[in-house]
């Protein structure tokens, strides 16, 4: 039996109808295999904007650092337009993963087998995904410096930056992984052009020296976006940085089905924070038809990464595909099926746990 702590930060938009049926189906799990969930909530984003004028409070950074584990629902409101971009709820979600050290953000990318033909791919070609990417996240130009928009002057700036150890931190995390899988990194760069790309690749192949049986190649990443909708069973584990991780995994939400079946953990530092790749899609906030998948699988992905409880983690896992399977679906994913809400979905999830 095991005590796990979580702070939840539901955030904006949809972000708390998939945050509440991410604890509907971890608690029920963790009821099956008798352990005991302590479940915390907090503001980030626009919802903590109107409460206390910060897209994160101090408390709220403090309570995280303290916690056994940080799930997210999504930030994000298109009311905060007008506000200075360090009070914007990216800001506070930057700011979040840079506080708790997470370098290292896991984006699987796996397409369920009932859902091949609802990709934007053949679905004999979309049936061959299975690949993670491995992104760097706390380097690169979201964090760069000098950073700034000079209105008057028309212009602005943005920096891309990266050392030496940041990257070989990020290439030892992928290539660890690649070996619990298929032994195989794709590292993705832009080293015909960028002088950044150039130092991520020699040192990303000085790393691959240490891991013999674990097969690396470069690839640039506008060869690598093109081949992940022409041949994307060609991936294991792509390693990326920052800016390029955030984009390519979108694109291989496509290749899934839906922005909404994807989850994420990023880790590295003390404590993990995991949730779901979607935004927080304002448009259909409220009226309970968002997909739950990404974010159920996110805490999956937590029991596995913070508490070491694998076979729980399958357990949910197991359980998402048994509903797809059974032909439920959020209105967000194409083809055949039942269709139903947020609420029902994570319910049926639940009742498939046991």
């Amino acid at each position: 039996m095991a005590d796990l702590h979580v702070v939840a930060l539901p955030g904006d938009g949809v972000g708390p109808e998939v945050t509440a049926a991410a604890r509907m189906t971890l608690e029920a799990v963790a009821r099956l295999r008798r352990h005991r969930i302590e479940w915390h909530e907090r503001d980030i984003g626009y919802a903590a904007w109107r409460r206390s004028g910060a897209a994160v409070t101090e408390e709220t950074l403090e309570a995280c650092a303290r916690g056994g584990a940080v799930f997210l629902g999504a930030v994000g409101d298109p009311r905060a337009e007008p506000l200075p971009p360090a009070q914007r709820p990216e800001a506070g979600l930057l700011m979040l993963r840079s506080e708790l050290s997470c370098f290292a953000n896991l984006r699987p990318a796996k397409v369920d087998p009932t859902l091949a033909h609802t990709s934007a791919l053949r679905p004999e070609i979309a049936a061959a995904c299975d690949f993670v990417i491995v992104r760097e996240l706390t380097g690169g130009i979201y964090y760069g410096t000098p950073r700034g928009h000079d209105a008057e002057a028309g212009r602005a700036v943005n920096t891309l930056t990266y050392t030496d150890a940041e990257v070989e931190r990020i290439a030892r995390v992928a290539f660890d992984l690649a070996r619990r899988r298929r032994r195989h990194v794709t590292s993705v760069d832009k080293a015909n052009v960028l002088e950044v790309s150039r130092l991520w690749r020699s040192v990303v192949t000085r790393v691959a020296a240490s891991y013999p049986d674990v097969t690396l190649e470069h690839m640039l990443v506008d060869r690598a976006a093109m081949e992940i909708v022409t041949a994307p069973g060609h991936f294991d584990v792509l390693l990326t940085e920052n800016m390029f991780g955030d984009i390519l995994s979108d694109e291989a939400a496509a290749v899934c089905g839906s922005l909404g079946l994807l989850p994420s953990a990023s880790v590295g530092g003390a404590v993990g924070l995991y949730e779901p790749v979607h935004g927080s899609a304002p448009d259909i906030a409220g009226q309970d038809v968002a997909n739950p998948v990404g974010a159920i699988r996110s805490a999956a992905m937590m029991l596995e990464h913070s508490w070491g409880l694998a076979d729980e983690a399958a357990a949910l896992e197991t359980a998402v595909s048994r509903v797809l399977a059974g032909g439920l679906r959020t209105k967000d994913i194409a083809g055949g099926g039942a269709h139903v809400g947020t609420v029902a979905f994570a319910a049926a999830v639940t009742e498939a746990l046991r």
